[in-house]
């Protein structure tokens, strides 16, 4: 048992909270927090003060100054210790630990969204006689692999060829293209084998060994139209993968093109910057975002609300069986993207952040005399390696004086661990409509 729990001010907090401290593990307790920028005050933890001081001094060392530099390192309610923690400083990427919360806001974990695919015409002995239309749903993980499900299953309807149009109505994205004209020649070239070009084959070398390779061949062009043709005839729905894994999919690659799509559809910086202040408590004044993804120094948040924004997006995911190991990457586990090349402590749960001049690093660090310690680091310099080494190590010497976790703690363990979820591809998510 943790001896912070001992202390008073938890005592009341795990009171207010209604939780009794033997009902689960201490670090189990600590992240229930049901308000991620209720901070208590009390005294800093020495631990945390002398650790944090030996990271300013060795970055003075390199010629970084301190006045810079945002950190904070939060257990449950109590603030361990801080530098800068409530000034906005560019957050880069941890920008999209904003936009993942607004979006399970919105949504919710378990949301798809939805492609349909109709012709305007008849079809007969294996030929639509018409347009295919694809009205997109606003899916930002449709790639090569959705394609070429989608041919497939269109395959299965009979369908080898049309002699119209490609018509693209609705929000669709392809290869995180969000141009429709250029998403949908993607889309065309992905539906038919015989065109295809080094970046579809090799996706395709990817999937299943025995996966047919479609075949639809559109004789027409692609065109974009405003109004779907009121006359068609829906043949599939496609289903994307659920929120959750698209959003794991954007933090662990961080990609941007996916987090500008998904920003859009919440109504931009302005709505998420409002969903996040909101349901974290933190003043919309720590929030300063120009874009959903983090490009750019005008994106600039406090490291206490990057961090309340991870609590809360913990917080959104309880209903749903799920925690932020399944929406951001888990040193140790998640050997790709972002934490391909670092050290970080194994278990931590984390999302990175760079810019030309901006390294970022937040998450939360599974700890056996400290709970669940979650912590923010914004370094402003050029040296970007030597800062992401030093991040890491920072992490480390926390982790050598207060221990690993024996067991990866419930809370943040991923709801994936032995589970296969819905691959890229899968034939399962598309729902044929059409009965002929």
């Amino acid at each position: 048992m943790l001896d912070l729990i001992s202390s008073g001010l938890v005592g009341f907090w795990l009171g207010v909270a209604g939780i009794h401290p033997e009902a689960s593990a201490a670090w189990e307790l600590l992240a229930l927090q049901t308000a991620p920028a209720l901070v208590l005050n009390s005294a800093p933890d020495g631990v945390a003060t002398t650790t944090l001081q030996q990271y300013l001094q060795g970055l003075k060392t390199k010629g970084i100054t301190s006045t810079e530099q945002g950190i904070w390192i939060q257990s449950g309610p109590l603030l361990l210790s801080e530098n800068n923690g409530r000034v906005p400083l560019p957050a880069a990427s941890l920008t999209k630990i904003a936009t993942s919360l607004a979006a399970l806001k919105t949504w919710g974990a378990n949301h798809r969204f939805q492609t349909l695919i109709s012709a305007a015409g008849p079809i007969q002995k294996g030929v639509l006689e018409g347009d295919l239309i694809v009205t997109g749903g606003g899916d930002p993980l449709f790639v090569w692999e959705e394609a070429i499900a989608l041919g497939n299953s269109l395959n299965r309807l009979g369908i080898s060829r049309v002699t119209g149009n490609l018509v693209v109505t609705g929000n669709f994205a392809m290869n995180y293209q969000s141009d429709p004209l250029k998403a949908g020649e993607l889309l065309k070239q992905g539906l038919d084998a015989s065109t295809w070009k080094a970046a579809a084959k090799m996706q395709y070398s990817t999937l299943p060994p025995g996966t047919p390779k479609p075949r639809v061949a559109i004789a027409g062009t692609v065109q974009v139209a405003a109004i779907a043709n009121p006359k068609q005839i829906l043949l599939l729905r496609h289903h994307s993968l659920s929120l959750a894994q698209i959003l794991k999919e954007m933090n662990v690659y961080s990609n941007n093109e996916m987090a500008q799509m998904l920003g859009q559809m919440l109504g931009g910086a302005p709505s998420v910057r409002q969903i996040a202040a909101t349901t974290t408590g933190v003043p919309d004044s720590e929030i300063l975002l120009g874009n959903t993804s983090g490009l750019g120094i005008e994106n600039q948040i406090s490291p206490r609300a990057a961090c309340a924004m991870f609590m809360a997006v913990q917080r959104e995911l309880l209903p749903y069986k799920l925690s932020v190991a399944d929406l951001f990457p888990v040193s140790g586990r998640d050997r790709r993207g972002t934490l391909e090349l670092r050290h970080v402590p194994a278990g931590a749960v984390v999302k990175t952040g760079t810019l030309n001049e901006v390294s970022a690093l937040a998450g939360v660090l599974p700890t056996r005399d400290r709970g669940l310690v979650w912590f923010v680091i914004i370094n402003r310099g050029w040296q970007l390696e030597s800062l992401r080494a030093g991040q890491d190590k920072f992490l480390q010497n926390l982790l050598h004086e207060w221990h690993a976790s024996p067991v990866i703690p419930t809370a943040i363990a991923p709801h994936a661990i032995g589970v296969t979820p819905t691959p890229l591809g899968a034939a399962s998510r598309n729902e044929i409509l059409y009965k002929g």
